[in-house]
């Protein structure tokens, strides 16, 4: 049996993005459009649907999740901050 010495990980950060709001809440359809990852409620609902989409780290297939201020949503390595 080998025995293995001073292996070290390196794990990749995630990007994170801000995403300012001016209402109380946004929908994740709507997030998804505003920033730019879905041209069309459609494609959103299509990718919402996949389960492609974490929500404070939790998968979400709700394309109406109400996001606020402080919740993040992750989509393909990249997080986005609700601010």
């Amino acid at each position: 049996m080998k025995k293995f010495k001073n292996i070290r990980v390196k794990v990749k950060e995630k990007e994170v993005k801000k995403i300012e709001i001016s209402t109380d809440f946004i929908r994740l359809d709507s997030a998804l459009k505003l920033c730019d990852i879905a041209p069309t409620g459609g494609i959103a609902k299509i990718i919402i649907g996949s389960g492609d989409i974490k929500v404070n780290n939790e998968v979400c297939i709700q394309r109406g999740k109400k996001l606020r201020s402080g919740d993040c949503f992750e989509f393909e390595g990249t997080v986005y901050e609700i601010i």
